[in-house]
């Protein structure tokens, strides 16, 4: 802009100000998005160090919290998901962040939706092929109201909702724990390499863009700072950082 030579230093900012009012500005719903998805039994307090370091990493960050014990994957899945897409507005690109249970939301919506803006998808120990766990406690009746209907189709048999979605057709990194504070579980239930709830086998899925192994639990997996670095990483790169792990 060229100033009037007799401009004086307050015409100046006073042009500058009324400027500022009347360009459009940049809001945060105009940067790209993350949704966060946490898993069941939990809620979105579970994934707050992850919004907090998305937020750091400079993501807009929607952390969405829903009933995990009360409706089926396909109900919550209706209920989360759109909410979640609404909530970053007008972002120019919509990513998610899941933790277990909340990847099983987005490959259940996404099988049956299209989401527009859809970025990366970034999944925590998801049980993909379905868990063990779940079919170890099945017929237990007090299992029923403590997992609630979307706890209980997360098994690996034929009523089981993960193994029944078939491959992903969307950009998804999936990470798997290796270490695991249960000892009953993982010694007698879950085959070979597991968090403790998950196998690593089990979080694989037919269609994933890459697929990491680190050392990490299912209950802490989201909090950890090395996870949260590689869902950083696979964010802005579409790939994990071998590297850094």
């Amino acid at each position: 802009m060229h100033w009037p030579k007799s401009a004086s230093s307050p015409y100046r900012a006073g042009l500058l100000l009324i400027l500022s009012l009347l360009l459009p500005s940049v809001h945060a719903d105009d940067a790209e998005c993350v949704a966060l998805l946490h898993g069941l039994w939990r809620t979105e307090g579970s994934m707050e160090r992850m919004q907090d370091e998305l937020v750091e990493a400079g993501f807009t960050v929607r952390n969405i919290g829903y009933q995990s014990t009360d409706q089926t994957i396909s109900e919550l899945a209706d209920e989360a998901v759109p909410r979640a897409v609404d909530a970053c507005g007008s972002a120019q690109r919509i990513h998610f962040v899941t933790h277990s249970m909340g990847g099983i939301l987005i490959r259940q919506y996404l099988a049956e939706h299209d989401i527009d803006r859809l970025g990366r998808v970034v999944m925590l120990g998801p049980p993909n092929q379905g868990s063990e766990v779940v079919d170890f406690y099945h017929d237990l009746p007090a299992f029923e109201w403590f997992a609630g209907p979307a706890g209980l189709e997360l098994g690996t048999g034929e009523a089981s909702v993960p193994r029944a979605l078939g491959p992903v057709h969307f950009d998804l990194g999936v990470i798997a724990g290796t270490q695991s504070i249960n000892l009953v579980l993982s010694g007698l239930v879950l085959p070979d390499a597991d968090d403790g709830k998950v196998s690593v086998d089990a979080t694989r899925v037919a269609g994933m863009n890459d697929h990491l192994e680190m050392p990490v639990t299912h209950v802490f997996m989201m909090r950890d700072p090395e996870v949260i670095e590689q869902v950083v990483h696979y964010l802005e790169n579409g790939r994990f950082q071998r590297e850094l792990h």
